[in-house]
């Protein structure tokens, strides 16, 4: 068995993977990016804006992982789009500020969609498994 199928097969560690990558976006936003505003490109405010959903997305899926046993995949799919929700808005918003967006903050918001692509790809395999 591969290593996604071994985690697909356990869907509170899906959760709890996701509520973690969720709390570093957080403190990646809130300690490192909001504080170098200049040198990414992008507004405080935004970025602020992105930490909180990030937030909410990391409280979601650690209750998840703790509360949900029964119709998992219901949740997880929710969490799935949430997270595919907040891929469009950062790329709308990286087309926003694309004028001000700097090529550290461009290389930081790519990574992210990267990472949240392999995490909403785990999750899709889990869903429709």
């Amino acid at each position: 068995m591969s290593r996604i199928q071994s985690l697909i097969a356990q869907p509170k560690r899906i959760f709890l993977i996701d509520s973690l990558g969720a709390l570093l976006s957080v403190f990646l936003l809130i300690a490192v990016l909001a504080r170098f505003e200049e040198l990414i490109g992008i507004p405080q405010r935004t970025l602020y804006f992105l930490a909180g959903i990030a937030s909410f997305f990391a409280v979601y899926s650690i209750s998840c992982s703790f509360f949900v046993i029964e119709k998992w995949k219901v949740y997880l799919k929710i969490i799935m789009l949430a997270n595919a929700g907040y891929c469009l808005l950062t790329i709308g918003l990286m087309i926003y500020f694309f004028q001000s967006l700097t090529i550290l903050g461009l290389a930081y918001f790519i990574a992210e969609l990267s990472v949240v692509g392999i995490v909403i790809w785990i999750e899709r395999g889990a869903v429709y498994d």
